[in-house]
């Protein structure tokens, strides 16, 4: 009676991992608990399944009357689907789970995944773009993919038409990450299958979303922080002026990414979006090496500083018109080539170009064959 009494005075037990999956599962999958909500319960209650047990007096005393938390059958249900399709589900406080994403609020507590965790060690960079591009807007993307996996980026995209899926073609053999806006399991476009099947064979696929859910249009929003955040940068290849690639560019920003874009011709409205970034502030990308030469060596790792640098985005507007007329005052009609005057000025073409973009769309100078430039008088 003693021993019972001995054991009795020890404190509970802790969940098994397997017990805490499903009650974090549950959680998150409860009527009215969002990412928020779910964090704030964890750690106002210690554990899933204490939050769990405290849930409906919290919903009652919020006025939600009846209120019943996710079954414990339909998270096993769910887990059961994810093992069916090779999928393993991650916690925000698995060690495998992206850094980076751990990084911002809206961080998803749970991950489903397919394929190699390892990638999500290495360094990423995300690139999106239009789901109609153009044939130039695809051989880019490809070109950039590919150039940045050989030099040991992961490339992230959201296996959409278009730009996503010429990046992860061309960055399948060195690492591309797909982040789906449904289910792991449900692929779409259904067009993309078999590339699907590659990236979670020889790269990775992600989701948030439960098993077995079709994506809806509010679905791609929610994707798209995912896309930015578990990457250092994003790359805009082709969009439109009103895009879900503008989208993930201002999830960049508000996360502390570099935002860079390819420029496109004013009268195409597909490279509206893009230049209206490099306008306001984003790294204008002409190739692979522009990318690299903005964001530094990587080193087998992501460098911290370009993330904690997000006023880059947002240059001076008195500084950038002092840029414009310095460019101006060196120009003439009579054409010089654009290395020459960026060797005049002394200043890196990550500066300069941009601002070349702008007097171009403004009118103010004119790009010529050979890569010569001249004012307009």
């Amino acid at each position: 009676m003693a021993g019972t009494d001995e054991s009795s005075a020890h404190p509970p037990l802790l969940p098994t991992t397997e017990e805490d999956t499903v009650n974090r599962l549950r959680l998150l999958r409860s009527r009215r608990v969002g990412i928020a909500t779910y964090r704030r319960l964890l750690a106002e209650h210690g554990t899933a399944a204490q939050a769990l047990a405290a849930l409906p007096d919290i919903a009652k005393a919020a006025g939600v009357s009846d209120y019943a938390v996710c079954p414990a059958g339909v998270a096993l249900a769910e887990l059961k689907a994810g093992r069916s399709a090779g999928a393993r589900l991650i916690s925000d406080t698995d060690p495998t789970y992206p850094a980076a994403l751990n990084d911002i609020d809206d961080a998803p507590p749970l991950l489903w995944t397919i394929g190699d965790l390892e990638l999500l060690k290495r360094p990423m960079i995300a690139m999106v773009g239009a789901r109609n591009a153009s044939s130039l807007g695809t051989r880019m993307a490809k070109r950039l993919a590919q150039e940045l996996a050989e030099a040991g980026f992961v490339v992230v995209s959201g296996l959409a038409r278009g730009i996503d899926t010429a990046a992860h073609l061309a960055a399948l053999d060195g690492g591309t990450i797909a982040v789906q806006a449904g289910g792991i399991d449900v692929i779409y476009p259904a067009e993309n299958a078999q590339l699907a099947d590659n990236i979670g064979q020889r790269g990775l696929r992600l989701s948030e979303m439960p098993m077995g859910l079709q994506p809806q249009a509010r679905h791609f929003p929610a994707r798209n922080r995912i896309i930015s955040g578990v990457a250092k940068a994003v790359i805009v290849v082709e969009a439109a002026a009103k895009s879900g690639s503008l989208i993930t560019a201002r999830n960049a920003l508000d996360q502390a990414r570099d935002v860079l874009a390819v420029p496109g011709h004013p009268f195409d409205a597909r490279a509206a979006g893009c230049n209206m970034l490099i306008r306001d502030g984003a790294i204008l990308v002409r190739n692979a090496a522009d990318v690299i030469e903005a964001l530094g060596p990587i080193a087998g790792t992501a460098p911290e500083p370009p993330l904690a640098q997000p006023d880059r985005q947002k240059p001076n507007l008195q500084n950038a018109a002092k840029l414009h007329d310095m460019i101006l005052s060196r120009l003439g009609p009579s054409p010089i080539a654009e290395d020459q005057l960026l060797r005049d000025m002394a200043a890196p073409a990550t500066a300069i170009t941009p601002a070349l973009v702008d007097l171009e769309l403004d009118g103010k100078i004119t790009r010529q064959a050979g890569g010569l430039l001249s004012r307009v008088v």
